[in-house]
């Protein structure tokens, strides 16, 4: 099964005087860049903490590849004793392209140096993120074809640049200091380098887990809105709202709409029925009624 691609933004939750820190975990799952059929979804959970323990509960039925940043509480997730199995780590590249362009950055480097402060330049981290670029732009020719064209044109086109940068990554890093900084966002890579080369054999898989980046957005804009949930019991009905707005609006649905007409006919719904009301069940009734008018 093609993972869940995941993430976590913080928000704050209402304490005595004062509010603390919890976590909303985001679990995506968006094939239309492989042409895949399954509709798109996201799941939202709310958590006190970051620790381990949540994402291997949320998913404790799953096997398949899960796409993430380096967060150490995955870790368990792809051990080869799990169960049921395994889970298929697919690293991040925005994530690892966004270390060595924050070292890159010209423009805020220009603006450091006008107010006088150290500006340089790491011409190694400019050399990473040209060459981590021209993979982002032959990937993004092949955004939305078949999973076998996708690795086809991989095998061709991508790989080797793959290749020049694992051979260019570890030439350069064996003459740097451990403590550089650039050395550190090379190792980022370098230690999970076949996790990183994985989608050269998989064409379901992603360069990047920017699709459940961008439907966070609605979080952040939120927390400038609501400020602070109440209580832990606020966070989790916050997971659960977001699950069905998000959702809605990942499969073209007006989350408005869709809701309006589902609360105001699920009391004599059938229970054992529901999943006839998920969003892209519910767009296609919709415009099969159309249709019919």
């Amino acid at each position: 099964m093609k993972a869940p691609r995941p993430t976590r933004p913080t928000v704050p939750v209402l304490a005595k005087g004062k509010t603390r820190t919890g976590r909303l975990w985001t679990y995506v799952r968006d094939d239309k860049p492989f042409g895949g059929a399954d509709p798109p979804a996201a799941v939202f959970f709310y958590s006190r903490d970051r620790t381990a323990e949540h994402p291997e509960r949320h998913l404790a039925n799953f096997a398949g590849v899960l796409q993430a940043d380096a967060y150490a509480g995955f870790n368990r997730l792809y051990a080869p004793d799990r169960s049921p199995r395994a889970i298929i780590e697919a690293p991040c590249w925005s994530h690892a392209r966004r270390k060595f362009f924050v070292l890159a950055d010209i423009a805020a480097n220009a603006r450091n140096k006008a107010l006088g402060k150290t500006a340089a330049i790491a011409p190694l981290a400019l050399e990473a993120v040209k060459r981590i670029d021209a993979i982002f732009d032959a990937e993004r020719e092949i955004n939305g074809f078949a999973a076998d064209k996708r690795l086809a044109v991989r095998h061709e086109r991508v790989a080797p640049l793959i290749k020049d940068l694992e051979a260019w990554m570890r030439s350069e890093r064996a003459r740097l200091s451990r403590h550089a900084d650039v050395a550190k966002a090379m190792d980022y890579m370098l230690k999970r380098w076949g996790a990183f080369a994985r989608f050269l054999d998989d064409g379901r898989i992603c360069l990047t887990n920017n699709c459940a980046e961008r439907n966070l957005r609605g979080v952040a804009l939120g927390r400038k809105s609501w400020l602070f949930a109440g209580s832990d019991r606020g966070g989790e009905r916050a997971a659960v709202i977001y699950t069905l707005i998000v959702t809605a609006k990942l499969n073209g649905v007006d989350p408005q709409a869709w809701l309006a007409d589902v609360l105001a006919r699920i009391n004599d719904h059938k229970i054992t029925e529901l999943a006839a009301l998920l969003p892209w069940r519910w767009a296609a009734e919709q415009q099969a009624r159309k249709l019919a008018a």
